[in-house]
């Protein structure tokens, strides 16, 4: 199912302005979603909505819009821009949702979906981005999120190589999102030795650093969760050492 709907995007997004005849083809300078939609009832996210179309602003000024089927849809709080392959042009990371099968994080370019991760496999249940990093220092960028992070509460890492993304690491016992709350808590901080994930433990109780060295995912206690400004000091690397 999953080529057929990424062949459909594809097409979709073909109709957008084409590149023009010469030089660098243009490249995505921001993206957002439009279209709440109903169609798929959850409310994870609080007042966010699921939406069912990406627009891309391209640095030539054209703009590219993504309409996903009746299968799918967006559920995510804003689109994520990251060079993921190096080329010096971003790709966009968002959560996507399957009605039927959940949610999967997925890859976006120009011309639509190029790579996600399998569906969690069922309907309302949902994952949290957690960062996008060379957490391991390979060269290879890593993106992270937490499967299910009322439930399973599983930090999953997946590398993207070659427009593929290749599960490489576990965790279990951490999170970073609440029911209703229309942000993600926690992100990507390097403060000197390295990009280190930070999350939250189980019971939302404390703070946690998680770096990756490629084989091992390692956890560190860096302090109490009290509120988002103690999140802010931690990725600012002024409190959590």
């Amino acid at each position: 199912m999953r080529p057929a709907a990424a062949l459909a995007l594809a097409l979709i997004a073909g109709l957008a302005a084409p590149a023009a005849a010469q030089g660098t083809a243009p490249a995505i300078a921001s993206a957002e979603f439009f279209a709440a939609t109903d169609r798929y009832r959850h409310h994870i996210m609080g007042h966010v909505p699921p939406w069912a179309e990406l627009h891309l602003a391209m640095s030539d000024g054209s703009m590219r819009r993504i309409v996903l089927p009746e299968t799918l849809v967006f559920e995510d709080m804003v689109p994520r821009l990251a060079d993921l392959d190096g080329d010096g042009a971003p790709e966009v990371v968002v959560v996507e949702t399957h009605v039927a099968q959940g949610a999967a994080l997925a890859v976006y370019g120009p011309d639509g979906r190029i790579a996600a991760t399998p569906y969690i496999g069922t309907p309302q249940r949902w994952l949290a981005p957690a960062g996008i990093a060379d957490l391991d220092g390979d060269g290879a960028i890593e993106i992270a999120y937490v499967d299910r992070p009322h439930l399973a509460k599983e930090l999953r890492i997946w590398r993207y190589e070659g427009g593929t993304l290749t599960e490489v690491g576990r965790l279990s016992g951490v999170t970073n999102h609440a029911i209703g709350e229309a942000f993600i808590t926690g992100g990507v901080r390097d403060c000197g030795t390295g990009p280190e994930l930070v999350l939250l433990d189980a019971d939302r109780a404390r703070i946690v650093a998680v770096t990756f060295d490629g084989t091992t995912t390692t956890e560190r206690d860096i302090g109490p969760f009290d509120d988002q400004a103690g999140i802010a000091a931690a990725l600012a690397c002024t409190a959590g050492g």
